[in-house]
This record gives C-alpha cells, sequence and structure tokens, in this order.
C-alpha cells in the first residue's frame, strides 16, 4: 500500500504508519463480511499532528476509489498522488493523499471512522466519495443525506475544507429513486458551498469498454477519465494559475 503513504520526514512516516494502523482493521472486516462490508472495532491511535494541513488529503471513500479488482497504483487517488508531484515540482510543499476509502463502506460506516482518520491524519481538504452503497441497498434518502451533511460538518469542524464527489446509480434503481438520490448531491453542496464534482464516474459509467464487468467499477483504462473528472474541481483549488 506504499502509493497511498507518501512523506519526505519521518513525521510523515510515523503518521503514515498510524494511519495503515486504523485503516487495516476495516479492511480485514470487509473482506471478512458479506457484500457490503460491514465494519469492526478498531483501536483509537494516537495523535499526529500534520506540519502542513493545507496540502495533506484525506479521502473517505468506497470502492469506487479503492481502486476494485485493480492494482493500487490505477485507482484514480494513486493517479492523483504522481500528477499532483508531477504539477508542482519544484514546490516548497509537498501534496501528501491519504486514501481511506475501503470496498463496501457506507455513509454509517464512515461516520463510525472518520473522528479517528481526522484525529489521526489532520488534513487540511477531505475529498467525500460515500453514499454508492447506501443507494444500492434502497436506503430512504434522509437517512443518507443527513449521514452525509454529518461527515460535512464533522470535517470543517476539524478545520478541513470538504470537496463532495457525486454519485449517480445504475438506471435499474428507476428515475422515483435514482433522481433524487444524484440530486442530494448537487444540494448539500450548494447548502455548504463545497466544490463539487457532479459525476465521479462522467464519460465512464456509459462506456463498457472503461466498466469492468460487474457495470459498477472502472476499469484501469478508465480510472485516469475517473481522475480527469475530478482534477476539473480540485486543480483550481489546489495548484496556483499556470500549474
Amino acid at each position: 500500500m506504499g502509493s497511498r503513504f507518501r512523506g519526505n520526514n519521518d513525521s510523515r512516516v510515523f503518521r503514515s504508519a498510524l494511519f495503515l494502523s486504523l485503516l487495516l482493521p476495516a479492511l480485514i472486516a470487509c473482506s471478512a463480511s458479506a457484500a457490503f462490508g460491514q465494519q469492526a472495532p478498531h483501536k483509537t491511535p494516537q495523535k499526529v499532528i500534520s506540519s502542513d494541513r493545507s496540502h495533506t488529503v484525506l479521502v473517505l471513500g468506497d470502492s469506487l476509489s479503492a481502486a476494485h479488482n485493480l492494482a493500487e497504483s490505477q485507482g484514480w487517488v494513486a493517479l492523483m498522488q504522481k500528477r499532483l508531484e508531477q504539477n508542482s515540482a519544484g514546490a516548497t510543499h509537498k501534496w501528501e493523499i491519504l486514501n481511506a476509502s475501503i470496498s463496501g463502506e457506507t455513509t454509517s460506516g464512515g461516520l463510525s471512522r472518520l473522528p479517528e482518520l481526522l484525529d489521526v491524519v489532520q488534513p487540511g481538504w477531505v475529498l467525500l466519495e460515500l453514499g454508492a452503497n447506501d443507494g444500492l441497498r434502497g436506503l430512504p434518502l434522509t437517512l443518507i443525506r443527513a449521514n452525509l451533511q454529518k461527515l460535512i460538518d464533522q470535517s470543517k469542524q476539524s478545520g478541513a475544507r470538504v470537496v463532495m464527489l457525486g454519485i449517480m446509480l445504475p438506471p435499474n434503481y428507476g428515475p422515483a429513486y435514482a433522481e433524487p438520490f444524484a440530486a442530494m448531491y448537487q444540494k448539500l453542496a450548494e447548502k455548504n458551498t463545497l466544490p463539487l464534482v457532479p459525476f465521479l464516474l462522467k464519460d465512464v459509467a456509459t462506456n463498457p469498454k472503461l466498466m469492468q464487468q460487474d457495470g459498477l467499477h472502472p476499469t484501469a483504462e478508465g480510472e485516469p477519465i475517473v481522475l480527469d473528472n475530478v482534477w476539473a474541481v480540485v486543480k483550481p483549488l489546489w495548484l496556483p494559475e499556470g500549474q
């Protein structure tokens, strides 16, 4: 899992080790559980304060951000780390992305993990990509919306800025559920004045060649396009004009 934990000093290495100790129990729980992966209890990690919060990014997501069935280096999060390094070469501060995304994660699972993640990682930014598994379960939109709002509130209260990554459900879920589900992300972004990626899988989900056989997750060829969707929103926020 080396590409998730980038750093150029001992404090970053130490923080990454603690972050891994927090993430590992959840990963084990997911691999041993049923379809959507229920979370197991885990120990509270020690607190580590980043020396440069503004360049530290926490990605809280599900399998769409966890390089499902791919090498970690092929996923859009790892590709974003590389692109940031390429676009900020020679800069004083290095960007560090810590990926806390796990397959099967729900908004409720994210709520159970986020306080400790914020405490350990001390991010300046949180990329919030959750809700897809709630939607696939057909959970009430009021519950999903409330959980996402709590995740936003917790992140902002910690001092982090939030970027919302929007999701859409497959057409077979029907417009009565799928349309308000998709609109939920736009409304939350507007309510909280958040940058929004309207649809994480834009130009990917509708192209069978870019989707795995399950029809839900991008292939290695699709992941760079997913990155482009996110990059269009975060680049103006993170990099000076012209980089």
